[in-house]
């Protein structure tokens, strides 16, 4: 994406667009290709060359890293967080730190395939004498030859310290990591160093929810977000992390921002079942249109089977309408039979999951909410906007769609003198709450997940 300031606005043009799936290679489990990756990012950067860029900043999803050698050289491929590896290592983990010591240290929430997690599964020899970095990091590195981690991708590794935002040499010696591993630690800001053409690279806010909530176009305190595309990510910005056992039994999570703030927040499937679903029809010969089967799914009977969208079911790839099906059967629940059946199960069972989320954080960081922004993919699926609303019973503010590149640009933007501390605004639609608040608590218990 190329990001042009004019007049305290940001104006985004795509370059390049391509995939980044991650593939089954020989000897299993799911890997990323970063050399691929890494070409289409060179082409997209010659296609900006006539615009002369002020500077690059580089932002992508968390956990995943890759390990450098004595050399420099990537040893090995990058393995995808989805990979089932990880199974079994929080009970390794736990062997060696509590969860309520790990919790009081990083303020994250469990997931099964956060750094710590995937580092415990590695051979213990493959560390030695390397330097792990992040992907946005070790994409950096390869545009620079510059080491480092930025801090609000590092806050997702469960090795930072929530409070000081430094590395945990306790959680380190802990889990057995080798001195040297953990590459020093960068701003939203900083400088990298020179990329090709001569170009500086910045570090920005590096995790992309980070940098989508630092694109919110918020004023105040009072309001919650949700980062909706693959995954939902729905709390709040706070000055300090929330580090309270309740925190934690709520599996809470408390991730670095920019400007020393914290995202606590609850990280839950998103628009991830709906493009698995799709993903599944379409290999079954089906032809459908995802505008079509989204109005399709609205004209279907509300609250007909509601799910829990964090079930560990729905975290690898494979067959989601199945997956619903049987979780339905096991509720009790009516089981959806056609593809807008399936996406209406989808969308009210998401929205349930951000209006939970949302709730639970403001009760547990003492805020009140005035409305609900929406920003990210998410933001241009209209039912699942509205019926957002209708379960968090607040205004949604939808937009902006790109909100991860606009932060990004942002913090660029402003590193170089381009902006001051205010995000641009940017153009955002408003979806009402119908005031069906009773009918979503009875679809919510009905389902098990009052």
């Amino acid at each position: 994406m190329l990001g042009r300031v004019r007049e305290g606005t940001i104006d985004l043009t795509e370059l390049r667009r391509f995939r980044t799936g991650p593939r089954e290679r020989p000897g299993g489990g799911l890997r990323w290709d970063v050399d691929e990756m890494y070409g289409e990012i060179l082409a997209g950067l010659r296609q900006a060359g006539d615009a002369e860029p002020v500077s690059v900043g580089i932002d992508s999803w968390a956990v995943d890293y890759g390990l450098l050698d004595e050399d420099g050289k990537l040893d090995g491929d990058v393995r995808c967080y989805r990979d089932p590896r990880t199974e079994g290592m929080a009970d390794v983990l736990r062997d060696r730190v509590d969860d309520e010591t790990l919790y009081r240290i990083t303020g994250l929430q469990y997931l099964p395939f956060n750094t710590i997690y995937q580092l415990l599964a590695e051979p213990r020899e493959r560390l030695v004498d390397k330097t792990m970095l992040l992907l946005p990091d070790l994409i950096g590195y390869r545009l620079t030859g510059e080491l480092g981690a930025e801090v609000t991708n590092a806050s997702t590794t469960a090795l930072l310290d929530a409070t000081t935002r430094q590395w945990s040499t306790e959680l380190a010696d802990k889990v057995g990591l080798p001195a040297g591993l953990l590459p020093p630690l960068r701003q939203p800001g900083d400088p990298i160093g020179t990329g090709p053409g001569g170009v500086p690279v910045v570090a920005v806010a590096s995790h992309d929810t980070a940098s989508a909530v630092a694109a919110v176009p918020a004023l105040g305190e009072r309001f919650g977000y949700v980062s909706c595309g693959t995954w939902s990510l729905a709390g709040l910005v706070l000055p300090a992390p929330v580090l309270t056992d309740e925190a934690r039994t709520a599996n809470f999570t408390n991730e670095a921002g920019i400007d020393g703030t914290v995202r606590f927040l609850r990280n839950t499937m998103g628009l991830w079942l709906l493009s698995e679903s799709m993903r599944v029809w379409r290999e079954q010969g089906r032809d459908i249109r995802l505008d079509d089967v989204l109005k399709a799914a609205m004209r279907e009977p509300a609250f007909k089977s509601i799910v829990d969208a964090d079930h560990p079911v729905f975290l690898t790839p494979g067959d989601m309408p199945a997956r619903i099906a049987t979780l339905c059967r096991e509720s009790g629940q009516p089981v959806p039979e056609t593809p807008p059946a399936v996406v209406r199960t989808i969308l009210e069972s998401l929205a349930l999951a951000h209006a939970r989320s949302l709730h639970t954080a403001a009760r547990l960081a003492d805020r009140e909410l005035d409305v609900v922004h929406l920003v990210g993919g998410g933001a241009l699926n209209e039912p699942l906007c509205r019926l957002t609303a209708d379960a968090c019973g607040l205004p949604v503010l939808a937009g902006p769609v790109e909100a991860s590149a606009l932060g990004n640009v942002f913090v660029q933007a402003r590193a170089a003198g381009a902006l001051a501390d205010v995000p641009p605004s940017a153009p955002l639609a408003r979806y009402e709450p119908s005031g069906e608040q009773a009918a979503w608590r009875g679809a919510a218990e009905r389902a098990g997940l009052a």
